[in-house]
């Protein structure tokens, strides 16, 4: 799909988010998120402290940009049984080091919308966490009226297990969240027939 906002065809590449990509990286959340980060929590992403990630660049974007983030996913490996989500999971409690991978922020450049790239950033995800023998889920919140966002985890099979009343507060008010869950490595939720 031509997206008509760019002058070129794009040419994106994936690569791990690098100390180089603060700047641009803080300034993509601002523009993209009502939730103001705190500058330790892009810090611990460009230094990989206890965070993976994973940034889009166009590597035909003209002016020695080709490098520069265009898009990025983060997120963190949790014990299932410290997690808020352990109730979805069909949990060995004598597996006590299950884990999972909780998405905390993706995002794209408005310019390079509908291209696939959030798509191929949660797939890195997702592929990261097939690799984790113990891992049982890929899971995160997304605010209620992000429906772009709410409709391409459905597409990306993601499950919605519910919805949180007043998740998150912004700017003086309260709004809801849904919960969506993706299973990995043999991971499924109690309520499976399997």
């Amino acid at each position: 799909m031509l997206n008509l906002k760019l002058s070129h065809n794009p040419l994106i590449q994936y690569r791990p988010i690098r100390t180089s990509d603060l700047e641009v990286l803080e300034k993509i959340h601002g523009d993209l998120f009502p939730i103001r980060y705190e500058s330790e929590f892009f810090q611990n992403v460009v230094n990989g402290r206890d965070i993976v990630s994973w940034g889009a660049v166009d590597r035909n974007r003209p002016n020695e940009q080709s490098d520069e983030l265009i898009g990025f996913v983060t997120a963190r490996t949790v014990l299932a049984k410290d997690s808020d989500i352990e109730e979805f999971l069909r949990y060995d409690s004598s597996r006590s080091e299950q884990t999972l991978i909780y998405i905390l922020t993706l995002g794209v450049a408005d310019s390079y919308r509908n291209l696939g790239i959030a798509s191929s950033l949660i797939r890195e995800v997702i592929k990261y966490a097939s690799n984790i023998p113990i891992c049982r889920a890929v899971y995160l919140h997304v605010i209620s009226y992000n429906n772009p966002a709410i409709y391409l985890y459905k597409k990306m099979s993601f499950q919605c297990v519910r919805r949180l009343s007043a998740f998150y507060f912004i700017n003086g008010q309260h709004y809801d969240a849904y919960l969506f869950i993706y299973y990995v490595n043999g991971g499924r939720s109690p309520c499976s027939p399997l």
